[in-house]
C-alpha cells in the first residue's frame, strides 16, 4: 500500500513508520519535515500536500495538538486552538482526502487515553478525542467506495513520559512501538468506526 503518514517525526509517528515501513510505501508528512509539507490548521495546506502526494491507500495522522491547562485558567482561545488543530485538522484528512484515496482505503486518526480516564489540566485534550471518536463512528457508516475511518487511542507514551508525567500520575505508560500496532491493525485490518485502545 502507499500510505500517507501525517506526523512522522513524532514519538508515535517514528514508532509507526517503523512499524509500517518494510510493508509498505510511505509518504511523510509534518509542518516542518517529510517528503511533503502540511500544516493540520489550514485546509489549503492539506489539499496542497495532498496533490503532492498523488493517490493513496492509507492516510494515518499521527499530530495533533491542545493545550494542557488548569481549567480555572482556559481560554476559549485555548480550545479553539485544540479545536483547530487536532480535532479539525484531522476531520479535515478526511473530507479533504476522500478524492485521493482509493476504494477501501483507511483513514487511521490519533485521540488519546483522556477520552476516557481524564486528568486534572486535560480539558481540552477529553473534549477533542472524544469529538474524534465520535467523528470516525458517525463517518464510518457514510464514507463510500469501501473506505474506511479508525481512532487510535493510545495511553500516554512511555517516550513522552520525561515531559508529560507529571500531569499523569498513575497511568502506566504505553511503548511507541506498541501503540504503533494498534496502527497497523486499523491500517491492514478491515474494521471501521473503531476506536483502537492502548492501555
Amino acid at each position: 500500500m502507499k500510505i500517507l503518514l501525517v506526523g512522522a517525526s513524532g514519538m508515535i509517528g517514528r514508532a509507526v513508520a517503523a512499524e509500517l515501513a518494510s510493508r509498505h510505501e510511505l509518504v511523510t508528512a509534518g509542518r516542518s519535515s517529510g517528503d511533503v509539507r502540511m500544516d493540520l490548521t489550514d485546509p489549503a495546506s492539506i489539499r496542497a500536500a495532498y496533490a503532492e502526494a498523488g493517490p493513496l491507500d492509507a492516510v494515518v495522522s499521527a499530530a495533533g495538538k491542545v493545550t494542557f491547562k488548569p481549567l480555572v485558567e482556559m481560554t476559549e482561545a485555548d480550545y479553539e486552538f485544540g479545536l483547530r488543530d487536532k480535532l479539525m485538522g484531522q476531520v479535515n484528512l478526511v473530507l479533504l482526502g476522500r478524492e485521493h484515496l482509493s476504494d477501501g482505503g483507511s483513514f487511521t486518526l490519533t485521540g488519546g487515553v483522556l477520552d476516557r480516564d481524564p486528568i486534572a489540566q486535560g480539558s481540552s485534550a477529553s473534549m477533542v478525542n472524544g469529538a474524534l471518536n465520535a467523528f470516525a463512528l458517525s463517518a464510518a457508516i457514510e464514507l463510500d467506495r469501501g473506505q474506511r475511518v479508525n481512532v487510535v487511542s493510545p495511553g500516554v507514551i512511555t517516550e513522552a513520559f520525561e515531559s508529560y508525567g507529571s500531569l499523569f500520575r498513575g497511568f502506566e505508560p504505553v511503548q511507541a512501538a506498541r501503540a504503533a500496532l494498534a496502527y497497523a491493525k486499523s491500517v491492514e485490518g478491515k474494521r471501521t468506526g473503531h476506536v483502537f485502545h492502548v492501555d
